[in-house]
């Protein structure tokens, strides 16, 4: 069976004398099957990851961002040439299909490409004269060892979220990914190794809660990113504030899709599917609510039944699936909960994917595509984040009905509007509580100059990922203002060769 250890120091670590003896099985979710054990990393492999980063800060902070940038370029053409055999790991663990896994690199590539660019992020400004030969300068430096904690869903791409940008302002960093799907960061340290990064700027622990609080309470972790639920979100963010460190932490999602009478019903449809059930719905920028306003709710209804009934659900690795499995047997049965209570509590289930099933791979943790109309707002199927592909269809009559529905939910991460209104775009774009907006675009994620993340219960911290503000969360501003003498009214000293005042 396979081994997933740690990465400390430039090198495997966890499998041997270092170990710390507790392991976690991997599973393909496809198959249902354990097709690998993950060392979980106690206290003594925490304070190995963070001793490592540390020593290697010294080196790191104080190199060229000449020499940071080249490493990075190399980094991106290894990350390129691998995409594949990333993608694979991707699939062969978390379950997506090929498709998905491919266009996750691909998204991870653009946050590289970004810290590739990074020189002018980094500029500080100055300003001469302020005073008799005072001038002021203002620069940004390195924090130190920063920490990112990333989730099961996308366990490549919100890695590359954090540390290329985090690393290219000189910190050095100790990653902890999920261990349901820990084997792509492995080889994200290691094509990393082979671009050049120095040992210990680098690595990765796998774990659990054990690990993550050990690395929020660590007295040398200076900063720490997360992503995941809006629960371990607040958590992270709590003690890891608590203990003084800098913190962005990314929670839970329910993004909602408000579809005006006006609007091209077939697009509206067709776009509902694939934000909905696109990665098996496992994804925090998935539209998990539609808010279908007047006459548009029973022709909407009916399209996006049309469409999502066609879907074709199977294996990752199959070219033809259009949809995978779920992560893991509890979590697909958590889902499967919901749909059963939504039922219970007045929803009409139009599509009813619980007892879909792979012929050969009964096993698999699979859920087929559910379709839920007039669902109450008192719902648990409603109130929850359900990260499965189960899609809530509501119903308003008008439009500030509608969004009345839309800012009551206690997420704000994301949302979007379908209609050939402008006037009604930009109202919504002005109003809607989430942290990112979509006109006639239902996954609206920032490309990677721009910012992401949320509002409201969706996002804890101050600063967002990448873009600009992830330069500011890695980095800290001093401001230094200098006073120097006129060499040719210095009284005593070394002759320069200035000539003298007039």
């Amino acid at each position: 069976m396979k081994t997933v250890t740690h990465w400390i120091g430039g090198k495997p670590y966890g499998d041997g004398p270092n170990a710390s003896g507790t392991w976690g099985p991997v599973t393909d979710p496809a198959t249902g099957e354990v097709t690998a054990r993950v060392a979980l990393a106690g206290a003594d492999e925490v304070d190995a990851a963070v001793a490592a980063a540390k020593e290697a800060y010294t080196g790191w902070r104080t190199s060229s961002l000449a020499r940071r940038t080249a490493i990075l370029f190399r980094y991106r053409e290894l990350l390129n040439a691998r995409r594949d055999d990333l993608a694979a790991l991707i699939t062969a663990e978390q379950g997506k299909v090929q498709a998905d896994a491919l266009g996750e690199v691909a998204r991870g590539l653009e946050i590289v490409e970004l810290a590739c660019g990074l020189g002018t992020a980094l500029k500080g400004e100055t300003s001469t004269e302020v005073s008799d030969r005072v001038d002021v300068a203002s620069v940004r430096q390195p924090l130190g060892v920063v920490v990112g904690i990333s989730p099961f869903n996308f366990p490549a791409m919100i890695s590359m979220w954090m540390f290329p940008m985090a690393i290219a302002c000189g910190n050095t960093f100790v990653h902890k990914p999920s261990s349901k799907a820990p084997s792509a960061s492995m080889l994200l340290a290691e094509l990393a190794a082979e671009a050049g990064v120095p040992d210990g700027v680098l690595n990765i622990v796998h774990g659990d809660e054990t690990a993550v609080n050990a690395l929020l309470d660590h007295p040398d972790v200076a900063a720490v990113s997360f992503v995941g639920s809006t629960p371990v979100a607040r958590h992270v963010y709590g003690r890891a504030a608590a203990n003084g460190k800098r913190v962005q932490a990314l929670g839970g999602a329910k993004n909602h899709m408000l579809v005006l009478p006006d609007a091209d019903l077939d697009a509206a449809a067709e776009a509902a599917v694939t934000a909905a059930f696109g990665s098996a719905g496992q994804r925090c920028m998935a539209v998990s609510v539609v808010v279908a306003v007047g006459s548009a709710g029973d022709a909407l209804v009916s399209r996006i039944a049309e469409r999502a009934t066609a879907v074709r659900i199977g294996p990752g690795d199959d070219p033809a699936s259009e949809m995978g499995p779920l992560v893991t047997r509890a979590h697909r049965d958590d889902v499967a909960r919901h749909v059963a209570g939504a039922a219970a509590q007045g929803a009409d289930v139009v599509l009813d994917g619980r007892d879909f099933t792979v012929a050969g791979r009964e096993n698999g943790h699979w859920m087929g595509i559910t379709l839920l109309d007039r669902v109450g707002t008192d719902s648990d199927v409603y109130r929850n984040e359900i990260f499965g592909p189960v899609l809530c269809v509501l119903r308003a009559e008008t439009y500030e009905e509608a969004m009345d529905i839309v800012n009551g939910s206690p997420y704000g991460n994301a949302g979007s509007i379908f209609t050939r209104d402008g006037g009604a775009a930009r109202r919504f774009q002005l109003e809607a509580e989430v942290g990112m907006v979509g006109v006639n675009v239902p996954m609206p994620v920032p490309v990677g100059h721009h910012s992401f993340g949320g509002w409201k219960d969706s996002a804890f911290g101050d600063h967002r990922m990448y873009g600009s503000e992830a330069v500011h969360f890695y980095t800290r501003g001093k401001v230094v203002t200098t006073r120097w003498p006129d060499p040719a009214e210095t009284a005593a000293g070394p002759d320069l060769g200035f000539p003298a005042s007039r």
